[in-house]
């Protein structure tokens, strides 16, 4: 994300309760994590193993979380932390859903990725505590 949109972000969360001293970095990090684990999940998915659906929803999981970070107006750290426990409780679903097909290189870069985002949604939420 460019310099001009952290600083605009960075700005309106300044006027949200519980915000104020977000770290934007580690913001940047999770919704990167969160974009690559709807990649990696969605590619997963179309291998049409069975574990697809549940990488199917954690793809929709990851992408929502990243969007709601995307848009801070209205967004609360009691909301953002209920998305990012969302995030991580579907991320180990998928990851959990891939564990069988460890012999497919889809499916290890999708709980790899899995991991990250799991990662990067928990030191978000560790950032988050920290600041209030």
């Amino acid at each position: 994300m460019d310099a001009m949109m952290m600083d605009a972000m960075s700005k309106d969360m300044m006027s949200m309760p519980g915000m104020a001293s977000m770290d934007m970095a580690t913001m940047q990090e999770c919704m990167d994590a969160c974009a690559a684990a709807e990649q990696a999940t969605t590619i997963c998915a179309t291998q049409m193993m069975d574990c697809a659906p549940t990488c199917m929803n954690c793809a929709d999981m990851c992408h929502t979380t990243m969007r709601s970070m995307l848009r801070m107006q209205g967004m609360t750290a009691d909301s953002m932390m209920a998305m990012l426990d969302a995030c991580i409780a579907m991320c180990q679903a998928c990851m959990d859903a891939c564990a069988p097909h460890t012999d497919s290189d889809v499916c290890r870069m999708c709980m790899q990725a899995c991991q990250a985002c799991m990662d990067a949604c928990m030191a978000m939420k560790d950032k988050m505590t920290a600041a209030a």
